[in-house]
């Protein structure tokens, strides 16, 4: 399963760049990836999760996170307004709201 990891990694120096390079080099199911220093953006192409290519590249203790777009997920275009809910306007409306951080993250 083709995945593509996006992710922002705080990288000062080409010595920086070279750290991750080499840690993901050594990745497994890593087919190819791309470092831009310029915007601290990191994307990595394979056969891996989300979650080991992040740990793999914090190992090398630049800041890392996972890189947010500016667009909602597919999946939540728009959230019902509390009257339209099942739950009823009262218990809707008690109900905590959510935030959520979409990684960009795609499969072929």
């Amino acid at each position: 399963m083709q995945n593509t990891v996006v992710l922002k990694v705080g990288m000062s120096c080409q010595g920086c760049v070279g750290a991750v390079k080499r840690v993901l080099e050594k990745m497994e199911g890593v087919e190819s990836f791309d470092i831009d220093h310029k915007e601290q953006k990191v994307t990595v192409k394979g056969n891996v999760q989300p979650e080991e290519v992040f740990q793999t590249v914090a190992k090398t203790g630049k800041k890392t996170s996972f890189w947010e777009t500016a667009e909602p997920p597919a999946e939540v275009v728009a959230e019902p307004k509390p009257a339209e809910t099942a739950l009823g306007t009262k218990q809707a409306e008690a109900e905590p709201e959510t935030k959520t951080t979409e990684a960009v993250i795609t499969t072929a």
